[in-house]
């Protein structure tokens, strides 16, 4: 669409998830008919994403880091939010973690992509802005998610320094 201000930033069509797949061959083809086309991973089905500020992240990343938490992926787009990866199901517990921590919810600049919802990937660009970066590449040794409890702690506290 010619008038869409974040080309690459969201689906194009509105039967996304039907097109989604877990192979790669499929995916290889896809993209050799549209080289530029987004790659969008579906949340909710094998992992959902904790989405905060950029300045919120990499301070809940420092944190995470000195206390020795193993991550999952995390990429950083040109929109300046991260999307730290988690187990499914974080959308369901997010606000009462939250709550026990201190924090009302929507006091803090924190969500959840789960079901229904997406996470752009590298090497996606968001038109004119720049490309997906990941700040932590997926590898062998983070292949296993940490679930939401593991993380939300330092998230939830770089998000309330980061008001």
């Amino acid at each position: 669409d010619p008038a869409c201000a974040a080309p690459g930033a969201h689906p194009a069509r509105e039967d996304w998830a039907a097109q989604a797949t877990g192979s790669a061959t499929v995916a290889r083809r896809m993209w050799q008919k549209q080289q530029t086309a987004s790659i969008l991973l579906p949340t909710g089905r094998t992992f959902d994403a904790i989405d905060v500020p950029e300045t919120a992240g990499f301070l809940a990343l420092a944190r995470m880091q000195r206390m020795e938490l193993t991550l999952g992926p995390v990429t950083l787009a040109p929109d300046r939010r991260m999307r730290f990866f988690v187990l499914p199901g974080a959308g369901v517990k997010v606000p009462e973690l939250v709550r026990r921590l201190g924090w009302a919810p929507r006091a803090i600049d924190l969500g959840v992509l789960g079901e229904g919802a997406y996470v752009a990937a590298p090497p996606t660009r968001f038109g004119s802005s720049g490309a997906v970066q990941w700040v932590c590449r997926p590898t062998a040794v983070n292949r296993w998610l940490p679930d939401v409890e593991e993380v939300i702690s330092p998230l939830a506290y770089a998000c309330g320094r980061d008001r």
